[in-house]
């Protein structure tokens, strides 16, 4: 049977993903990046997420701090407002960390290379989020072949797939599937501020917020929060 590995941050988008993966393949487990990202919040809410799923989860530590050239991994550079950090078609906005999710890709693929898994899931989008080239079904495709270019799959040995199912949706209709499989959302986290409370200023916020105005439904984050009487 398929083996699959979801590459999961904690965020609204891999929670989906996730449960997606959960509901198609009998063995799943997931992997989350620490890079240096200034919402490293959402590393500590992945292992909460992974630990009530029952999915085996490995952190792997890299410092993309090192790399530099984003306002997710350099705390000297601002975060954009939010109206700057929505498709502008001409270049990345500053919260693009280079190569990010080509590097999640390969790391993710040699992981399951060792261990036997075909199916690397992600929740990758485009229609309503920034100008990310790494997020684009033109780079999944091309990190795929690379991938079984350069791995035991050249000796004719088992390729490895990479799934994107969110890919061509908006981020109103990767929820709506998310709440179709059951999703709790309470602890995913998206903020870039790297705060539990969202700061509802950055990018990540506002994408959110809208999402659920779309869906018609209270952010189980939000309900929480509440509750919690941490707003």
């Amino acid at each position: 049977m398929k083996k699959a590995l979801a590459l999961f941050s904690g965020g609204l988008d891999s929670t989906t993903a996730l449960y997606w993966a959960i509901e198609r393949h009998p063995h799943v487990s997931a992997i989350t990046f620490d890079y240096g990202q200034r919402h490293a919040i959402e590393v500590q809410f992945a292992q909460r997420i992974a630990k009530t799923l029952n999915v085996p989860l490995k952190i792997l530590n890299m410092d993309l701090q090192q790399i530099g050239g984003s306002s997710l991994t350099d705390p000297h550079m601002p975060l954009p407002a939010a109206d700057r950090t929505l498709p502008n078609r001409g270049e990345p906005p500053s919260t693009y960390v280079p190569f990010r999710n080509g590097i999640f890709l390969a790391l993710a693929a040699a992981w399951a290379e060792v261990r036997g898994q075909t199916e690397i899931v992600c929740g990758f989008h485009v229609l309503d989020s920034p100008d990310y080239p790494d997020t684009r079904q033109e780079f999944v495709s091309a990190m795929e072949e690379a991938i079984n270019l350069g791995s035991k799959a050249s000796f004719g040995q088992t390729h490895i797939h990479i799934q994107a199912p969110f890919i061509d949706m908006k981020k109103s209709e990767i929820i709506r599937q998310g709440i179709a499989l059951g999703a709790d959302y309470a602890y995913s986290v998206s903020c870039y501020s790297g705060a539990e409370v969202p700061c509802l200023e950055c990018a990540s916020c506002r994408l959110r917020q809208k999402a659920w105005e779309d869906v018609g439904v209270t952010d189980p984050l939000i309900l929480r929060l509440q509750k919690e009487g941490k707003i």
